[in-house]
């Protein structure tokens, strides 16, 4: 397939581009279309495509069809009762909630829930993705009672309490088989934003849920590239559209590890020539990487993701041990204002800093987190520039960047995220996003309505 794009702004030139198969045949003015479907850019930006540098797809996928139960959504529990009630069952008869906030109704606990919704099995996770809420009949579905495993909080008799933290591996391990959720939707909805490549940060995947990727991606569910960090340690992966990024490690405060035995996770990565790339949320979590990191050394690729509270003594830390951030300030405008709260004062310039890192030289890539975070890149584009928080406040206001410099980070590759952008160029691969305005007009006012077209290898996205 050969698409002439005609009347474009790329690197601020108007030029004409053609496209041929998967690859950028041209660019220059007054091309001839040689045949080619002929497209009035008007004068629009033509950028390289947006990359994801963190996210979960298969969560995205679960959560189109699962209810919101954040307070916007349900208000109390009142509301959260009518939802669950409304809510239709999978085809095993469970009710999924996604998005839960303690705002509602405090931590939910199975008695809470029995109250609500008794006669199906319910299972809601938290906002951040930290903990699952269960009721008693999802409990009895699972066997939970009858056996211990890890993140399965009991109370003093020993019982369940509802509660399992980090529990999605078990829970996927202990729930009825189904079919995976389609990732269509999701892919489309990652195009309709400009998206074409994408991190999975899921951590520890078997060889059957790597295989659900490739089998997505070689059907066309999936249109975008993706890396994988929890592809399995000693797995060469290195496809087409499918590649093994840094090796996930969680480090949830719930249940910190052990600095030996941190240590020896990053050495089995590192013995595998894959860095590590560490979920850090708060400072305790942080230093303790690092502390190990100087234990087991350090390999080029090894990186913090999230980095939500980053003391400013950490930051010279980062960057004499090489380390980059892959983070989401799209948090900030969504519940930076619960960040804010549960933060002191002085402390609130810690949260999900930018500039302070690149002014060290620590290279920053920007991501969603969805479906815990806002997908929008044009959202949080907005949200690295004007930090602003639900009610109005801006938090960090020191840490902002211009849109053009978040941007950027949009534009660098899965394998260098924070490193030098993508340009477009002769040869290149034809991942674009057309804008229907020129760069700089359009980032005045960051908006996915600026996204006029996108191309995935050649292939308009739709």
């Amino acid at each position: 397939m050969s698409i002439l794009l005609r009347r474009v702004e790329v690197d601020g030139r108007g030029v004409d581009v053609r496209i041929a198969g998967s690859r950028i045949e041209a660019i220059g003015p007054h091309l001839d279309a040689l045949g080619s479907e002929v497209v009035d850019g008007r004068g629009g930006a033509l950028i390289p495509g947006l990359a994801d540098h963190h996210l979960h797809l298969f969560a995205m996928a679960a959560d189109l069809r699962s209810v919101r139960c954040s307070p916007a959504a349900v208000g109390g529990l009142a509301g959260l009762a009518a939802a669950l009630s409304a809510a239709p069952a999978d085809e095993h008869g469970w009710v999924r909630g996604v998005g839960y906030h303690e705002d509602v109704a405090g931590l939910l606990d199975a008695p809470t829930l029995d109250r609500i919704h008794r006669d199906r099995p319910v299972r809601i996770q938290h906002a951040s993705g930290a903990v699952w809420f269960l009721n008693s009949a999802a409990i009895r579905a699972t066997g939970l009672a009858a056996a211990h495993h890890p993140g399965v909080e009991r109370d003093a008799t020993g019982r369940p309490t509802g509660r399992v933290w980090r529990g999605d591996d078990l829970l996927h391990s202990l729930l009825p088989a189904g079919d995976p959720p389609s990732l269509r939707e999701v892919s489309r909805r990652l195009a309709r934003f400009g998206i074409v490549a994408v991190t999975d940060a899921t951590p520890r995947l078997d060889q059957q849920r790597v295989d659900l990727f490739r089998t997505a991606l070689a059907s066309g569910e999936l249109a975008q590239h993706v890396t994988l960090l929890g592809a399995p340690l000693g797995v060469d992966l290195q496809e087409p559209l499918l590649a093994a990024g840094p090796w996930k490690i969680v480090l949830a405060d719930s249940e910190l590890p052990g600095i030996d035995d941190l240590v020896a996770e990053i050495r089995e990565a590192h013995s595998s020539l894959r860095p590590v790339a560490a979920h850090c949320v708060t400072s305790a979590s942080l230093f303790l990487f690092l502390a190990a990191l100087d234990e087991a050394g350090t390999l080029p690729g090894d990186r913090i993701e999230h980095a939500a509270v980053v003391p400013a003594p950490a930051i010279g830390m980062l960057a004499e041990r090489g380390l980059r951030v892959v983070t989401q300030p799209g948090f900030l405008p969504d519940r930076g204002d619960r960040f804010a709260a549960g933060t002191p004062l002085a402390e609130h310039g810690d949260l999900y800093r930018c500039r302070s890192l690149l002014d060290r030289g620590i290279p920053v890539a920007m991501s969603s987190d969805a479906p815990y975070g806002p997908l929008d890149p044009w959202q949080v584009i907005a949200a690295a520039a004007d930090r602003l928080i639900p009610g109005g406040h801006t938090l960090g206001a020191s840490e902002a960047l211009t849109p053009a410099r978040v941007l950027e980070s949009y534009l660098t590759p899965t394998y260098d995220p924070g490193g030098p952008p993508r340009r477009l160029s002769a040869g290149g691969p034809a991942d674009l996003v057309l804008l229907h305005q020129p760069l700089g007009e359009a980032l005045r006012e960051p908006s996915c309505e600026q996204v006029n077209m996108v191309f995935v290898r050649g292939l308009p996205a739709t």
